[in-house]
């Protein structure tokens, strides 16, 4: 199974930003999904971004013109660029993978079987 370390979380005032880093290690596909997700305090956890092999990317609405994310083959590592950040952007962030490709890169967390142990955002004003 894929094992996956997450990093970069921190507190930042409104309208800042963060770089979130996700380290991957123990996979042998060479086709498979990464994915950012987060859950705050009372609410479910919810997909944020995805990236394919290819670098095809999806995201939620919610992140859509603030977020980016993206990857470094070399480094095994994929980034969520988090920009302009707001107070309902406070959540653990987590990374996931699905290297079964069942259901393409999807937005649920049922389609992930590895997560990392989450690094926490929290944006105040």
């Amino acid at each position: 199974q894929v094992q996956l370390v997450e990093s970069g979380g921190g507190s930042v005032q409104v309208g800042g930003s963060l770089r979130l880093s996700c380290a991957a290690s123990g996979y042998t596909s060479s086709n498979f999904c990464m994915a950012w997700f987060r859950q705050a305090p009372g609410k479910e956890r919810e997909g944020v971004a995805t990236i394919l092999t290819d670098s095809t990317t999806n995201y939620a609405d919610s992140v859509k013109g603030r977020f980016t994310i993206s990857k470094d083959l070399t480094r095994n590592t994929v980034y969520l660029q988090m920009n302009n950040l707001n107070p309902e952007d406070t959540a653990m962030y987590y990374c996931a993978a699905d290297t079964r490709m069942i259901y393409g890169c999807a937005m649920g967390a049922y389609a992930y079987a590895s997560w990392g142990q989450g690094t926490q955002v929290t944006v105040s004003s």
